[in-house]
């Protein structure tokens, strides 16, 4: 453990977890109200014991999670290619337009 990382400690389908993170306490508040939206929407909600083993909970969360992640790096991809496209249209009628030193 560095000097920068801390102890994390919370609850989640009645299961109690610590870990150490580096991260600041706003960017783990926010990863773990996804975590437990994730969870939810799946009906795990915070209460063990439901109709879905908590176990196919986790896998479910995980699985939505990288889904997400996937779709949202694609995208990206696809940003960046348009705006680099656009760029080098930008730098070409610039070239065009602009007299020769």
């Amino acid at each position: 453990m560095s000097e920068s990382e801390r102890l994390v400690k919370f609850s989640l389908l009645g299961q109690n977890f610590a870990f150490y993170t580096a991260a600041s306490e706003e960017e783990m508040e926010k990863i773990l109200a996804l975590v437990k939206e994730q969870v939810e929407s799946i009906g795990g909600g915070d209460k063990p014991g439901g109709t879905i083993p908590v176990s196919k909970i986790a896998v479910m969360a995980c699985l939505n999670l990288a889904s997400n992640y996937l779709r949202l790096q694609e995208e990206h991809d696809q940003y960046r290619e348009s705006t680099v496209a656009k760029l080098g249209e930008l730098s070409d009628r610039l070239d065009f337009a602009l007299p020769d030193e």
